[in-house]
């Protein structure tokens, strides 16, 4: 009911954003499951819609392997892009995300119209996960003996959907970036935050980043999950950047 009501007004108002390719790319231990709503309402405006699984993630989590890494997610995305023959991709990031579609846009520029990163990481040539705050130290999430990094707030009683262990390396592999037509893609970073000072978000470092880039930075008022808590909202902002040349 909720996204018939959204897609009513969208569909009633006159204002149909211009038609795009997207492809949406979820944060650690999530999977495409997480852009649901988002992919149903960019839909009901006439988009095209993509959102791969990364290896050993949510519906795919029986495929999980500590052998899994960075890499590894880096193709699941070039390849999704590439045996669906898609051009002028919107490609946007959540989260981890970042990175994968970093090394997805170094791989495959020409195939991406526009790059989002939604609350991501922004790592330089070179850095992981656990080093793209340019410290040389893990975080707080440590691997497990079998080598997959759980997430402390999910349950194997939880009804799925829900988040699952995600590979260690794909945390601790660097990203090796070679292609400088990255930086021509025109890219947005949309910081989420709650509260009053977008500044004191954890990743605002990302943000600012992304700002010494000179790339678009959009403040959205939300958590750090906008596709699933406020997706009307967010699909608003997408359709603006993706209504851009």
């Amino acid at each position: 009911m909720y996204l018939g009501l959204i897609g009513s007004m969208l569909l009633s108002s006159g204002t149909m954003a211009q038609q795009a390719t997207y492809v949406l790319v979820h944060g650690a231990w999530g999977g495409g499951w997480s852009f649901k709503q988002t992919d149903s309402l960019l839909r009901l405006q006439g988009n095209t819609v993509y959102r791969p699984t990364l290896s050993g993630l949510g519906e795919r989590v029986h495929l999980a392997s500590p052998d899994i890494d960075l890499r590894t997610h880096i193709a699941d995305v070039v390849n999704t892009i590439l045996f669906e023959n898609l051009h002028d991709v919107i490609l946007l990031g959540h989260s981890y995300g970042g990175m994968v579609v970093t090394g997805v846009a170094d791989s495959i520029p020409e195939r991406i119209r526009q790059l989002v990163y939604l609350d991501a990481f922004v790592p330089e040539d070179g850095q992981s996960v656990a080093t793209a705050h340019g410290q040389q130290q893990t975080g707080r999430e440590k691997p497990s003996a079998d080598g997959l990094i759980h997430p402390f707030w999910s349950t194997d009683d939880q009804k799925f959907p829900h988040d699952v262990p995600q590979p260690a390396k794909t945390f601790s592999q660097p990203l090796v970036l070679k292609n400088k037509e990255r930086f021509n893609i025109p890219t947005t970073y949309i910081l989420t935050y709650e509260g009053d000072d977008p500044g004191k978000d954890a990743f605002a470092f990302f943000a600012n980043r992304a700002k010494g880039y000179g790339w678009k930075i959009i403040h959205m008022q939300a958590g750090h999950n906008p596709q699933m808590d406020m997706p009307d909202k967010l699909v608003e902002l997408l359709s603006k950047v993706g209504g851009e040349k």
